[in-house]
C-alpha cells in the first residue's frame, strides 16, 4: 500500500518533469518546432538587449556598482552576437542531429541568460528610486513574458526560462520593500502561470497541427502511391510484364508532344506470332501463356536500350523507336527479331516452332500521328501474313488500297450472309470403273454480290483472316446437307478451311447440322489439307477422332505435294486420300508421275484407304488413273461445279463412257 501511495505521489512529479524534456522521438515535430523557434530567436535576443539597455538608462542617475554596467554590456554583446548568428542562418537547412544539438544548446543558454538577467536586475533594484524600481519591474516582466512567448514553440526551453525567471521574481518581490510589492508579485505569478497554461495549450495545438499535416501528407503519399500503382497496372500487361497498348500509345503521344517533329525520328515495329493460335488451341491456355512470357523475354533480349517493347494483346507485340535514323534502326531490329523468334522453344518438354510476321512503319516526313503510325505498321504486318507469313515488310502507301479493298469485301461478306447472296455448287465424283456419279464435292460461290460475282480465291482468305470463314463454312455444310439429304446414296464431300478447325466448337457445329438436316453421317466426308495436319497434329487428331465417332469420313486433301508420310496416314485414321490435281496434270507427259501415282494408290490400298484423283481433264488422264487403281475421279472432264439440278443427268450413267453432260 505504501509503495502504491508513493507511486501515485510521484506520478504527477514525473509528468511535470517530462514537460521540461526535449521531445526527440518525433523528428518531424522537432523540425517544425525548430523552424518556428529559429524565426523567433533574433527578435528575442533583440528584445533582451533593448531591455538591458533600458534598465541601464533607468539606473544611470543612481550610484550603483560599476560591474553592473559591465555585465549589462556583456548581456547586450552576447544577445547581439547570437541574434545576428541566427538571423544569418534563417534559410539554412539543418540535419536532425544539428537541430537537436542547437535546441539543447539554446535551452541551456536561454536558461543561463534568463537567470543572469534576473540576478543582475535584482542586484540593481535597491539602488533606484520608486520610479526606477517601477521601470525595472516592468522591464523584467516584459523580458520574462516575451522570452517565454518566443520560446514556446519549444516547450522545454520556454518552461526552463519561466522556472529560472518567474519563480525568483515572484519570490523576491513578495518581500521586497517591506511587502509593498507583494500584490504585484502575486499578480505576476498568477498571470504568468495563466499565460504558461495558454502557451502550453498552444504548444499542444501546434503539435497536433504538425501531426495532422503529417497524417495528411502520408495520406497524400498513399494516394499518390495508389495512383502510381493503378497507373502502372493500367499501363502494364499482366501476363508478360511488358508495357501494354495503352502505354505504347501514351509514350508515342509524349514523344510527339515533347519534341519538334523531324523526319525519320520515329518508327514502330508490329510483330504477330505465326502459329500461336494453333499452339494455344492444341496445348491449352496455360501453355500459351508460358509461350507468350518466353517470347517476351526473347524480344527483350533483342531490343536495344532506349527502345520501348510492348505487348499489344493476344500474340501481338510492338517496338517503339525514337531516335535519329529510326527507319534503318527499325529494319535492323526487325531482322534480329525475326531470326530470334524462329529458333524453336522448349516449353514443358515440348518443342514449339513459332515464327513471326513483322511490319514496320517510319514517320519519314515527321507528320504522322501516333495512331496513324501504329495503323501503318499494323497494315504492313497484315500484308506479310497475306503473302505467306514469316517475313519483314515496311509500310508502303499502296498497301492501303489492298487494305481498304479487303475491309470492303469483309463488310460485303457480312452483309451477304445476312442477305442470302451466297450459294453452293457441286462438282461430280465418279466411279473410276463404271463412270457413274457416286458423290459430289460442295463448293461455295457468291453469285448474288451487288458488285458482281467474286471468285473464292478473292474472298476466302479475307474470310479466314476476319473469322467469317466459320459462318461461311457452316452455311456451305448446312445448305449442302439440306439439298443432298434426299439424294442417297450419293456421298457429300465438304472442304474445311484450317481456320474452321481452330474454332473450338467446330465439331459440335458439324454434329448439330447433321441432326438438324437428318443427313446420314456415313454419306458425309470432311476434307482437310496436309499443311494443317503437320502444323497442328494434336488438334487434327482430336477432330478426326470426333468425326469418326460420328460416323463421318475424313479425307486428306492435296495428297502427294506436301510432307505427309505413311506414319501420318496410319496415326490419324483417314478414310480417304485425294491425290492433288498437279500430279494428275503431269500424267502422260512424265512417266515418273504415273509411277508415283501408282505407288500412292498401292500404299493407300494397303492402309485400306479409298483414293480420289482430282483435276482430271482428259480421257487419257482418266484411263491412266483407272489403270493405277484409283477408286474415284474428279475434274472438269466429268463436269464443272454447278447447281445440283444440272448434275442430274449423271445419275445412273454406269458404263456409258466419259462424256460431259450437255456435250
Amino acid at each position: 500500500m505504501q509503495v502504491s501511495a508513493l507511486s501515485d505521489l510521484l506520478l504527477p512529479v514525473a509528468r511535470m518533469l517530462d514537460l521540461y524534456r526535449l521531445r526527440t522521438d518525433d523528428p518531424e515535430l522537432l523540425r517544425a518546432q525548430f523552424r518556428a523557434f529559429v524565426r523567433n530567436l533574433p527578435l528575442l535576443y533583440f528584445m533582451l538587449a533593448c531591455n538591458a539597455m533600458a534598465v541601464v538608462v533607468a539606473y544611470a542617475p543612481f550610484a550603483h556598482p560599476r560591474w553592473c554596467d559591465l555585465f549589462a554590456g556583456f548581456l547586450v554583446l552576447v544577445a547581439g552576437m547570437r541574434g545576428v548568428w541566427w538571423w544569418r542562418r534563417r534559410g539554412v537547412v539543418f540535419t536532425d542531429a544539428q537541430i537537436r544539438r542547437h535546441i539543447r544548446n539554446t535551452n541551456a543558454l536561454a536558461g543561463f541568460m534568463a537567470m543572469a538577467f534576473m540576478v543582475w536586475a535584482l542586484q540593481l533594484y535597491p539602488y533606484g528610486d520608486a520610479y526606477a524600481r517601477g521601470h525595472l519591474v516592468l522591464f523584467l516582466a516584459l523580458t520574462q513574458l516575451g522570452s517565454v512567448a518566443g520560446l514556446m514553440p519549444v516547450r522545454s526551453a520556454a518552461l526552463a526560462v519561466a522556472t529560472v525567471a518567474m519563480v525568483p521574481f515572484t519570490a523576491y518581490f513578495l518581500f521586497a520593500d517591506g511587502g509593498r510589492m507583494a500584490v504585484d508579485a502575486i499578480n505576476f505569478g498568477l498571470v504568468g502561470s495563466a499565460i504558461l497554461v495558454l502557451f502550453h495549450v498552444q504548444n499542444e495545438a501546434f503539435a497536433a497541427l504538425v501531426q495532422s499535416r503529417r497524417d495528411l501528407h502520408l495520406r497524400q503519399l498513399e494516394t499518390q502511391k495508389l495512383s502510381d500503382d493503378n497507373r502502372r497496372i493500367a499501363f502494364t500487361d499482366a501476363l508478360s510484364g511488358l508495357p501494354n497498348r495503352r502505354a505504347l500509345i501514351a509514350r508515342l503521344e509524349d514523344v510527339r508532344e515533347g519534341e519538334v517533329a523531324m523526319p525519320d525520328r520515329l518508327a514502330v515495329i508490329f510483330i504477330d506470332l505465326d502459329g500461336f493460335k494453333d499452339i494455344n488451341d492444341n496445348y491449352g491456355h496455360e501453355f500459351g501463356d508460358a509461350l507468350i512470357r518466353r517470347m517476351g523475354e526473347r524480344l527483350r533480349s533483342v531490343c536495344a536500350p532506349g527502345v520501348m517493347l510492348a505487348r499489344m494483346g493476344g500474340d501481338e507485340f510492338a517496338v517503339l523507336i525514337a531516335r535519329e535514323g529510326a527507319e534503318a534502326f527499325a529494319r535492323a531490329t526487325a531482322d534480329r527479331i525475326l531470326s530470334t523468334l524462329t529458333v524453336p522453344l522448349d516449353i514443358a518438354g515440348k518443342a514449339c516452332h513459332v515464327g513471326a510476321s513483322i511490319g514496320l512503319a517510319c514517320d519519314a516526313d515527321g507528320t504522322a500521328s501516333p495512331s496513324e503510325l501504329l495503323r501503318r505498321a499494323d497494315t504492313a504486318m497484315y500484308r506479310v501474313k497475306a503473302e505467306g507469313k514469316g517475313g519483314v515488310l515496311g509500310y508502303d502507301p499502296s498497301f492501303d488500297a489492298d487494305r481498304l479493298r479487303r475491309q470492303s469485301i469483309e463488310r460485303e461478306i457480312r452483309a451477304g450472309l445476312e442477305r442470302g447472296e451466297f450459294s453452293v455448287v457441286y462438282q461430280p465424283l465418279v466411279d473410276a470403273v463404271s463412270g457413274a456419279m457416286v458423290g459430289v464435292e460442295a463448293l461455295l460461290r457468291w453469285p448474288g454480290r451487288p458488285g458482281g460475282p467474286l471468285g473464292p480465291d478473292d474472298f476466302i482468305d479475307i474470310a479466314e483472316a476476319s473469322g467469317l470463314i466459320q459462318p461461311l463454312g457452316q452455311f456451305v455444310l448446312r445448305r449442302a446437307c439440306e439439298e443432298m439429304a434426299g439424294l442417297a446414296p450419293l456421298s457429300l464431300s465438304v472442304n474445311i478451311s484450317p481456320a474452321q478447325f481452330r474454332y473450338p466448337g467446330f465439331e459440335r457445329g458439324v454434329a448439330d447440322v447433321l441432326v438438324d438436316t437428318g443427313f446420314d453421317p456415313a454419306r458425309l466426308q470432311i476434307e482437310i489439307t496436309e499443311g494443317y495436319l503437320i502444323d497442328n497434329p494434336a488438334r487434327a487428331a482430336r477432330a478426326i477422332d470426333a468425326f469418326r465417332e460420328m460416323g463421318v469420313g475424313v479425307a486428306l486433301d492435296d495428297f502427294g505435294t506436301g510432307f505427309a508420310s505413311i506414319g501420318y496416314l496410319q496415326a490419324y485414321g483417314f478414310t480417304c486420300i485425294k491425290i492433288d490435281k498437279t500430279l494428275c496434270a503431269n500424267l502422260g507427259g512424265d512417266p515418273r508421275t504415273g509411277m508415283l501415282i501408282s505407288g500412292l494408290v498401292f500404299m493407300a490400298k494397303g492402309l485400306d484407304l479409298k483414293v480420289v484423283a482430282e483435276g482430271v481433264e482428259t480421257e487419257a488422264q482418266a484411263a491412266l488413273l483407272r489403270l493405277a487403281g484409283c477408286h474415284t475421279l474428279q475434274g472438269y472432264l466429268f463436269g464443272r461445279p454447278a447447281p445440283l439440278a444440272d448434275l442430274a443427268p449423271w445419275r445412273g450413267r454406269a458404263g456409258q463412257g466419259w462424256q460431259v453432260p450437255g456435250s
